[in-house]
């Protein structure tokens, strides 16, 4: 646990991507197989389910702090952070533990689940006693699930790809799908021959860059696949052993949620990955991803669902054929073979081929992107005719070239402390917009502001605080942002009536008073050019 905690602190206190590179590396070389598994576990992202109340995390350290529950209130609103804050004001640790990772999370960590909630406090209380504040933070973050340390998954796969001298695909490819923190695993990872005996795993999904610049940069346009950019699910459907697998981008295992999907990726035969795109589909045209959305999160569909949102998978690329890995081969020979396999596939319309959008210049297809709302799509996609598919997002390959943001001006009525680093500062905030004379919450944010502007309004919101709701502070209703979102939709769900996908602030409006953003009135008009 030792080793794992100063590994938290280098990695915390740096932002050099060199810097976090090398202690991971040095970390992996040097622990145990199964601290080093539970490591990787917690720093790829994933989290054990939750283990304990928040509440009673409260409870309890306050009652070993000695200190009344205003006064722990009131630490924890200065801090921001559940465990930080418990770090912070438990005693003085009576010692270090020596005790490895893995022991703390399998034998301490874990158990804690299956126990009343009075063990729990015993054995939780006994636990932070054996720990340096270190290593109480790292501890308190891992029973919060709050582990968050700022290196995203690829800065991982690239530590274990220098440890082990593999390239970074093979390591990325070994860790989608479900696997288990053992050392068995770990050392598989890391072995240059291995065999998988997992026929259902996905490949590491090849991602695009915005385009932020005119698509005439990139040269003539005959040397690019142009297709629509689908607006769903992004998808693998994995084919292998007479079985058939769906996996999402969030390398989640989505088959029992398509049940549609089944019949149709069984009359492909064996040895076959398909990259795609799950969307709804009705009447021989996708559907708004609202009506998707209906679907998400559900693990057993009704009849009745299955009418209203039918689904299909748009498959736009061909990433494993007659059991071989075809990624490297360039994008048209896996078009080819993609159009030919699906051609010969006894298939329906609940797996279709992604259609090309053709356009001699550059500015025929800007006509053509025009009609992305019109068509339930987020623009195009332009993919070179040489590209391999890579892992994560390759520079020069693929780019989205997606259509303008939806834009309002809203006024800040509500912020809320933030998380991680920003736990002390109020960066998440509630915009509302005019119906009558009041304004309506409308949309939440929490990205698109600088570091200066997110000190600048933090100072606002402590000095024109007018209430307080728990950790949420209304305030004095005086400063408007430009608010950008990729879609709107009707929802009964939001005093507004109406909700609104990946907003983010675009610009402070500076130049712009309250009574000048704009009204519910305005916003929904934007459902009819949609055709909602």
């Amino acid at each position: 646990m030792k080793a794992f905690a100063a590994l938290y602190r280098d990695l915390d206190e740096t932002t050099k991507t060199s810097r976090k590179l090398a202690c991971m590396r040095e970390y992996f070389a040097s622990a145990p197989a199964a601290d080093a598994a539970w490591a990787l576990y917690f720093l790829s992202g994933r989290k054990p389910k939750r283990l304990l109340l928040a509440r009673d995390l409260q409870r309890w350290c306050a009652e070993e702090a000695a200190l009344p529950d205003w006064l722990f209130d009131e630490c924890h609103d200065a801090v921001g952070d559940l465990a930080e804050t418990i770090a912070l004001l438990l005693p003085e640790p009576e010692r270090s533990s020596d005790a490895p990772l893995a022991e703390w999370v399998e034998v301490r960590l874990l158990a804690l689940r299956d126990i009343p909630p009075a063990e729990q406090r015993v054995q939780l209380v006994a636990a932070w006693r054996e720990m340096d504040r270190r290593q109480r933070l790292v501890w308190n973050k891992l029973l919060t699930g709050s582990f968050r340390i700022g290196v995203s998954q690829t800065l991982v796969v690239r530590a274990l790809a220098e440890v082990s001298g593999l390239p970074a695909a093979v390591i990325a490819h070994r860790l989608m799908g479900v696997w288990e923190s053992t050392p068995e695993f770990f050392q598989r990872l890391l072995t240059p021959q291995t065999d998988d005996a997992d026929v259902s795993r996905p490949y590491p999904f090849c991602l695009a860059h915005p385009l932020v610049t005119d698509p005439k940069t990139l040269g003539d346009v005959s040397q690019w696949l142009v297709e629509w950019k689908w607006d769903g699910i992004r998808a693998q459907c994995v084919r292998r052993g007479r079985q058939m697998a769906l996996w999402s981008r969030g390398e989640e295992l989505v088959t029992e949620r398509f049940p549609e999907l089944h019949l149709t990726a069984e009359a492909l035969p064996d040895g076959v990955v398909l990259d795609g795109e799950i969307v709804a589909w009705k009447d021989g045209a996708v559907m708004p991803y609202g009506v998707l959305q209906r679907r998400i999160g559900r693990k057993t569909v009704g009849k009745k669902l299955l009418q209203e949102a039918p689904v299909r998978l748009i498959a736009f690329d061909l990433l494993e054929f007659e059991g071989r890995d075809i990624r490297a081969r360039p994008l048209i020979e896996r078009r080819r073979l993609l159009e030919a396999l699906l051609a010969a596939a006894a298939s329906d319309a609940q797996i279709g081929l992604s259609p090309l959008e053709h356009g001699v210049t550059w500015d025929e297809l800007a006509t053509a992107r025009q009609q992305s709302r019109q068509r339930n799509v987020e623009g195009l996609m332009l993919k070179r005719l040489d590209s391999p598919y890579g892992v994560g997002r390759i520079t020069g390959q693929w780019w989205k070239w997606k259509i303008d943001p939806h834009t309002v001006d809203a006024v800040l009525i509500y912020a809320q402390r933030g998380h991680g680093r920003r736990a002390s500062l109020y960066t998440d905030y509630t915009f509302g917009v005019w119906s009558g004379s009041e304004l309506v919450p409308f949309a939440k944010a929490y990205s698109g502001l600088t570091d200066e502007e997110i000190h600048q309004v933090d100072r606002f919101v402590r000095q024109n605080t007018i209430d307080k709701m728990g950790p949420v502070r209304r305030v004095k209703p005086e400063l408007v942002f430009e608010l950008a979102f990729e879609d709107i939709q009707l929802s009964k769900r939001h005093r507004s009536g109406v909700a609104v996908r990946f907003p983010r602030m675009a610009r402070w409006r500076t130049d712009k008073t309250p009574e000048q953003a704009d009204t519910l009135d305005a916003i929904k008009a934007l459902l009819r050019c949609q055709g909602e």
